[in-house]
């Protein structure tokens, strides 16, 4: 413990009086940092000027980061017949109907995107309590409960990011890995902060991107400049 406690220590001290960087400054740093005994995912941290509780400032969207996220992503297919076998041979992890709702209301959700036919959504919608918290309920608005589950199924493997604003007005994400490349890292972040800029909502008044953060997994987070994460 008291190891990490040093590691800890040393990692804050190299943040201190450091804010508002450009994103090739701030992935040196979280990069610098990120000392873990395993390969750090790279977060990113939106603050919004919105209030999700309205309706018109909702902020939800999808984007395909450039170099991936470097994470293995598990994803279920509520779909029966020829749409289940697409799933399959798309790469699905875990394809089902009723039998998947009942190993999910028991307790097991071995997956991180729930994709879903729209003939499907009557029985995933009785796990609505349970997947909606957890941000997997299947949405038409981020391509999850579609036709084509083909496409969804290869589109989440391939390192697509889905995001939703929190009560708070913040918007969270995995941009990539400590090990990835510096640009590549950069670059991912650029996507992501553009997606989140076009997801902009009508009801969005004044300053809508107030602030950006970065951080690792167990490092301490970073100010990046909205004008460099933007591009402006």
């Amino acid at each position: 413990m008291a190891k990490l406690g040093k590691r800890t220590r040393a990692a804050r001290e190299a943040f201190v009086g450091k804010e508002n960087l450009t994103v090739e400054e701030a992935v040196a740093l979280v990069k610098g940092n990120a000392s873990a005994k395993f390969d750090e995912t790279v977060e990113i941290a939106v603050n919004l000027g919105v209030d999700p509780r309205h309706a018109d400032q909702m902020v939800r969207g999808k984007v395909s980061l450039p170099n991936g996220t470097g994470k293995t992503m598990r994803v279920a297919v509520f779909a029966r017949g020829e749409k289940a076998d697409e799933a399959k041979k798309a790469g699905a992890d875990i394809v089902g109907a009723e039998d998947l709702m009942e190993t999910i209301q028991g307790g097991k959700i071995e997956f991180d995107r729930c994709i879903a036919t729209p003939d499907m959504m009557p029985v995933v919608g009785r796990l609505g309590k349970i997947l909606g918290p957890r941000n997997l309920m299947p949405n038409p608005k981020v391509g999850t409960v579609t036709m084509d589950v083909k496409e969804a199924v290869e589109a989440a493997k391939g390192g697509e990011v889905q995001f939703k604003v929190e009560k708070a007005g913040v918007v969270h994400a995995g941009v990539g890995k400590a090990s990835f490349d510096a640009a590549k890292l950069a670059e991912n972040i650029r996507a992501f902060v553009d997606a989140v800029q076009k997801a902009k909502p009508s009801g969005a008044k004044g300053s809508y991107m107030k602030k950006v953060s970065l951080s690792s997994t167990m490092g301490p987070g970073v100010s990046v400049s909205v004008e460099s994460a933007t591009g402006n």
